[in-house]
């Protein structure tokens, strides 16, 4: 999208901050929460934020803990979860909030609370946010049901100068946005819009750091890498692996209707990895009852499907290893109506709670490489990281496009230690960038190795090397 157009765009938001600025916003704090005994040792506020030209037009809807550190001096950050489109109360409860679902314990009944010490909050301050629309507890009454990384880009970019009038207090902060999977799409032209509003004086302005990646989209050519990384964990054999780099050349998500050498290949490719864990590769898939049966619901990549295609389908429905059971729990809590009136969530404004939304989604970024090449030449901090058994997005896709950038290596390959072990190893470059692997981790860091991206943030947020 051209410069021209961004500026219009901009200097209508500006307006409409101006003159809407304390439309639709509220804010409650939440004290208790059932499942968990007695006060919160954290602050939670729960809130919405309007967009639209009316009160009830577009209402956002977010989670913000304060830091338990120091919340006046400590950064702020905007987290966003993959999808596209899932409530970040994912991010909450299972990856980096203070609190998390007690599954283990779980007995059909109410589900209990239990507090994660890992938690990012412990050095900084969170918004948790449901965008896009259809997401959570956000709401809309004259909205179209069309959603797409731009429109995502924008209404956090709105969203988050709104949510600034309201919260004074945090202005002065350093802000940071966070987001994994596939929001490394449009994240990074979220720093962008934000940078560019900046500069042509919106108000508040924000005081925007960097950002922070984990097991990012990027390219979206993500999927060449599956095969070559299968290959290196030993999931498929050397003679496979040749038979596919020789048939389909390096190119295995639009491949040629015609190559049947390739597409056979492929489809022996499917079949070996059908029963692992694409997430991390050492972990096994859920097979409990409660879950859909696992011929209704297991991810499978159709050959002629295209990538946006097969990524949205995986969000959906992944293959049983993480997301439905993320689903069937987050659900199950959310849709508590002691849980919405704790959460201070308005009557009759949605129906069931859902953590993913399930209509169509335009994809419209097609990559956000050369969006970091812009925020790299603006000098803006950033921390790339990834799982190192994650199958969906893996490592070495994420290190090609940051070699691609072609800035100099400041700090060479090294390990990186969390209590005397080697918890992954780490590379720093000229433009600020850090790119950091998380050893035996998956899709995403937090979920699976959460004392590992606990001392990987808290050191990268505070400008300590890892």
């Amino acid at each position: 999208m051209c410069w021209n157009l961004h500026l219009i765009l901009l200097l209508a938001l500006a307006l409409f901050i101006q003159i809407s600025s304390q439309l639709g916003t509220s804010r409650s704090k939440v004290e208790v929460l059932p499942g968990f005994e007695g006060p919160l040792p954290f602050e939670l506020e729960t809130g919405y934020v309007g967009l639209g030209e009316r009160d009830d037009d577009m209402q956002v809807f977010y989670y913000f803990i304060k830091s338990e550190n120091n919340p006046e001096k400590d950064p702020l950050m905007l987290w966003l979860t993959g999808g596209p489109g899932c409530s970040s109360l994912s991010g909450l409860l299972f990856q980096i909030g203070p609190f998390a679902l007690d599954t283990e314990a779980y007995d059909g009944s109410r589900q209990n609370l239990i507090l994660r010490p890992q938690s990012w909050t412990k050095v900084c301050n969170i918004i948790f946010v449901d965008l896009p629309f259809g997401t959570g507890f956000s709401y809309a009454k004259n909205l179209t049901a069309h959603r797409s990384d731009w429109k995502l880009v924008h209404h956090i970019h709105q969203f988050l100068r709104k949510w600034l009038i309201d919260h004074p207090e945090f202005i002065s902060n350093e802000f940071y946005m966070g987001a994994d999977s596939y929001s490394g799409i449009p994240t990074p032209a979220v720093v962008q819009e934000i940078s560019n509003g900046n500069e042509i004086g919106l108000q508040p302005r924000i005081n925007i750091q960097g950002y922070l990646l984990g097991n990012p989209v990027t390219t979206r050519k993500e999927k060449n890498y599956q095969i070559p990384f299968a290959h290196g964990m030993g999931l498929i054999s050397d003679e496979l692996y040749a038979s596919l780099q020789r048939n389909c050349k390096g190119e295995y998500i639009d491949v040629d209707s015609r190559n049947e050498l390739c597409l056979r290949d492929l489809n022996y490719f499917d079949e070996c990895l059908s029963e692992i864990n694409l997430s991390n590769i050492l972990i096994g898939c859920a097979k409990d009852d409660y879950l859909p049966k696992k011929h209704e619901a297991q991810w499978r990549r159709s050959l002629n499907q295209k990538f946006d295609a097969a990524l949205s389908s995986y969000t959906r429905e992944h293959n049983l290893c993480r997301s439905i059971y993320s689903d069937f729990f987050s659900a199950q809590w959310a849709n508590d109506e002691s849980v919405r009136k704790s959460l201070h969530i308005r009557e009759g404004t949605i129906g069931k709670w859902e953590r993913c939304y399930k209509t169509d989604f335009e994809f419209q970024i097609s990559s956000s490489f050369d969006i970091h090449v812009n925020l790299s030449a603006k000098g803006y901090r950033s921390l790339i990281y990834s799982g190192d058994h994650d199958v969906l997005v893996p490592f070495m896709s994420t290190q090609a496009w940051i070699r691609a950038l072609n800035y100099s290596i400041v700090e060479d390959w090294r390990p990186w230690f969390v209590k005397g072990q080697v918890a992954g190893y780490t590379r720093t470059y000229s433009n600020q960038m850090t790119f950091a692997t998380v050893k035996g981790s998956g899709h995403t860091v937090s979920r699976y190795t959460p004392e590992e991206g606990f001392g990987m943030f808290t050191r990268w947020i505070a400008n300590l090397p890892l």
